[in-house]
Parts: structure tokens; sequence; C-alpha cells
């Protein structure tokens, strides 16, 4: 008689674990992105997935879609998402039914993450194009993207600098933090005020923090 107690998956390692849970739910939600998640396992054993999708980053992504859609609606062209790392966000984007979006471009200098950012948001098709390219050389111009997303202005040492790229007019996501103590966010702000200021947005349609246990989330929505 089988021991009801034992795992049936006792020999399994945490990646099997991961792989076989993920590829049961997304065949019970039939959701694109858990499905995504799964293929992303399968495929990209090494990928610090589990980082990109831990309940902090999904809580700020859906703090992010919900504000976005209540101050811009939910109708886009062209989205660029810079620091797009893994694809999470249009990933989370394109499984939104809020938004009706024609495309999305997720842009990182890491070429690493591009093969993975497109294992994850295989089932957009052409609507989704994972790129690798520095955030300061694009040609933001000729792009004409519709919103440009940076949900990661702790990492770029001037904000201002970056922003003065962007055509006048541009409807702009932003996120910066208070976490100041890793080593990595060169240019935190103590304060949503101090946020808003350094951004010097020409428009504020959202302003607003998101608490978190170690460190405060800004946000701002508007055009610049």
């Amino acid at each position: 008689m089988m021991d009801v107690t034992q795992p049936r998956n006792a020999g399994m390692d945490g990646h099997e674990q991961a792989l076989d849970l993920t590829r049961g739910i997304a065949a019970y939600v039939k959701c694109p992105l858990v499905a995504g998640l799964a293929r992303v396992i399968a495929k990209h054993p090494k990928a610090d997935i589990a980082n990109a999708f831990n309940h902090k980053q999904v809580a700020c992504k859906m703090w992010a879609l919900d504000r976005l859609v209540e101050s811009c609606g939910g109708r886009f062209g062209r989205i660029w998402i810079l620091g797009g790392w893994y694809g999470v966000l249009p990933a989370m984007l394109f499984n939104d039914a809020r938004f009706d979006i024609a495309a999305v471009d997720s842009i990182d200098i890491d070429p690493e993450v591009a093969p993975v950012a497109r294992t994850l948001n295989r089932e957009a098709g052409d609507r989704f194009r994972a790129l690798t390219a520095d955030m300061h050389a694009l040609d933001y111009a000729a792009g004409q993207p519709d919103l440009v997303v940076n949900t990661s202005c702790e990492h770029i040492a001037d904000l201002g600098a970056w922003l003065a790229l962007l055509p006048r007019g541009t409807n702009v996501l932003l996120q910066s933090n208070d976490y100041f103590s890793e080593p990595t966010h060169i240019n935190c702000v103590a304060s949503l005020a101090a946020f808003e200021a350094m951004a010097a947005l020409g428009e504020v349609r959202f302003s607003g923090e998101l608490p978190t246990k170690n460190y405060t989330r800004f946000m701002l929505i508007g055009t610049v």
C-alpha cells in the first residue's frame, strides 16, 4: 500500500519541481503568462526567473499596471520598456485584459536576457521584441513610442539628462526607490517629492509611493 505521506516528487530537484508545478498550473488556468514561465524554466534553467517574478517584483508591477490604466487608459500603440530584463512586465501587460497594446519592446543592455524574454513572451508573436541596446543611445524621436517605461531609475546616474533625450510630450512611467544600501543603486531618492523634483516632468498624471519591507518604491506617470 502506498504511503500517502511520501511526496510523489521526492526524487525531483528544485528545478524539476518548479517546472512540474508551473506546467500543472498553466494547464489548469490556461494562462499564457504561466505557460511562458514554464517554458523559461525548461529552456533557460540558469535564468534567475524566481527573482524576476518574486512577490515584491510582481506587486510593484501590478501597482504600475493599476495606476497606468487609471491615469492613461489601456490602449497603446508601441510601448518601450527600458531595463526590461526577462520581459516579465510585457508578459503581464499582454496578460491583462484591461490593456489593448499593439506592440511592446523590452530593451536591456544585457544581451543574455533577450532570449529569456523572447521565450517568456513567445505567444505574443510579432507584438513582442526583445532588443539589446543602451537606453542612452536610443533614437526616441525616430522610434516614437507611445509610452516609455523605466522602473529602474535608481540605476541612472543622471535621470534628467536621460529624460532630456525624449521628445517633449512623450508619455512616461518611472519608478525609483529609497533603497540606498543596495550597491547597484547609484541614484536613489529619499522621498516622493525628491523624485518629482529630479524628474521634473512637464505633466504629472500620477504620483505615489508603495511601502515594502526594506524600502519604499516611488512612481510617476506623466509626460516629459
